[in-house]
């Protein structure tokens, strides 16, 4: 049952103690069983890659059947009916309608006839995207095309040339062919049969099969998160997440029916999920925790969801809209609902956040499935640093610069007085012979 708290000092602690659940000694111990995947994957390539799959996800795979084929990936279309290819595809116009409004263009500034500055973006060359389920972990059978589509198709629209998926393997050794749709549609050429931690040592090191990349996507377990951690020094990352939050604030007139599917929404995704309700209205408090129980009777996956709910839900009766916005900023939530009568200018007062829904009308599931924006977003605190997923996590950008001799000449004093200072004569000699064409004074 979710837990109603009145007091704010205790509000504090507990949203503390959720914001911390992951720094914990089962952390760290999944921290040394990820350092032992990624060093035998890169001494080991696919060798490793069998040996995780078969005793992780029980499958036993020879290293031909690593890689999905062609004919699988055409079978999968006649494998899912045409609703669900409808809705694929809708997610898919919508979510690459939305990034193309993202892509920065480079651009060149003539300050002067003698001096351009600039920038220029150019997508990386291969990303590698990790999505969940099937295989046999927690998630078993599950699967997530809404993460494919949401991973690969700001690559797609960056322009990157080669995107390649793993997602683990079912027990008959397939990949749910709604996930192999979806990859198609967002543009993934190649697709392998690899779990976890595995996986992202794969991405980040290359093995025989699979190609080392320059960036590394997807949501997983704390094994993929840790692992896309621990690689980030020699290959680049989305931003790191763990468990989803969610956190709403509701004022008097929210529904409460309502308030209660969206806090189980997200709590029915991971046991470490957490869902949380700011109110200042303690009828609604009341209402929704009853609520809650009442949905959770018939629910598909009750047993999950209890579990969040009981260790990661929270209700806090405040004193105003105002104070439920100061503890949101506290907490930076993954997502933020603002389920007032006025969420625009509630919004002014937020400054922390990984997706804002406004109103009454927006739950969630808009954000994860089609409205756009993406769902893989910052969590444990980090949307007060960190961003969401999109087509820039897919670029790198160069600095553009050039200066004529009379312009190099105009600042020549200026940095030969900012190099003398630093203590770097040869940052100014590299100007002065330039500009004098005199000879270094300082060789020997």
């Amino acid at each position: 049952m979710l837990r109603i708290v009145h007091d704010r000092d205790e509000a504090e602690a507990e949203l503390r103690r959720i914001g911390d659940r992951y720094r914990s000694d089962y952390v760290l111990h999944a921290c040394a069983t990820v350092r032992e995947v990624l060093a035998s994957v890169r001494r080991n390539g696919d060798r490793a890659l069998l040996h995780y799959t078969a005793s992780v996800d029980r499958v036993t795979l020879s290293p031909s059947e690593l890689r999905v084929t062609g004919s699988e990936l055409d079978a999968a279309y006649q494998q899912v009916n045409k609703d669900l290819l409808d809705a694929i595809f809708l997610a898919s116009s919508q979510i690459e309608a939305f990034h193309r409004q993202r892509v920065p263009s480079s651009w060149v500034q003539f300050k002067d006839l003698d001096v351009v500055l600039g920038k220029r973006y150019q997508p990386v060359e291969k990303a590698g995207i990790y999505v969940p389920g099937s295989g046999g972990g927690p998630e078993r059978g599950a699967a997530y095309p809404s993460r494919v589509l949401m991973n690969a198709i700001p690559a797609k629209v960056a322009g990157v040339r080669r995107t390649i998926m793993s997602t683990p393997p079912g027990p008959d050794k397939k990949i749910n062919p709604a996930v192999l749709v979806a990859a198609q549609s967002a543009g993934i050429q190649e697709v392998y049969r690899v779990s976890g931690a595995a996986a992202i040592g794969a991405f980040a090191y290359g093995t025989e099969t699979i190609p080392p990349v320059d960036v590394i996507v997807g949501t997983g377990n704390i094994y993929v998160t840790l692992a896309k951690k621990l690689v980030s020094p020699i290959v680049g990352i989305d931003c790191l997440t763990g468990a989803g939050e969610l956190l709403i604030i509701a004022d008097r007139l929210a529904n409460h029916e309502h308030v209660a599917a969206d806090l189980l929404a997200q709590a029915e995704r991971d046991p470490m999920a957490s869902a949380i309700l700011l109110t200042p209205d303690l009828t609604l408090a009341t209402l929704v925790t009853a609520e809650v129980d009442r949905q959770l009777i018939n629910h598909s996956r009750r047993l999950l969801t209890s579990k969040a709910i009981a260790h990661y839900g929270l209700v806090v009766v405040v004193e105003s809209e105002l104070m439920a916005a100061e503890l949101a900023n506290a907490f930076a939530p993954q997502n933020l609902m603002l389920q007032v009568a006025d969420p625009w200018s509630l919004l002014e007062e937020i400054r922390h956040a990984g997706a804002i829904f406004l109103g009454y009308s927006s739950p969630i599931a808009l954000g994860d499935y089609l409205a756009g924006p993406n769902q893989n977003l910052p969590t444990n605190g980090a949307a007060r640093y960190a961003s969401s997923l999109g087509v820039e996590t897919y670029l790198k950008h160069s600095n553009i610069i050039h200066y004529s001799p009379e312009a190099l000449k105009k600042v020549a004093d200026a940095i030969d007085l900012l190099a003398q200072a630093e203590g770097f004569p040869y940052h100014a000699d590299s100007v002065r012979l330039r500009t004098e064409g005199q000879r270094d004074k300082y060789d020997i």
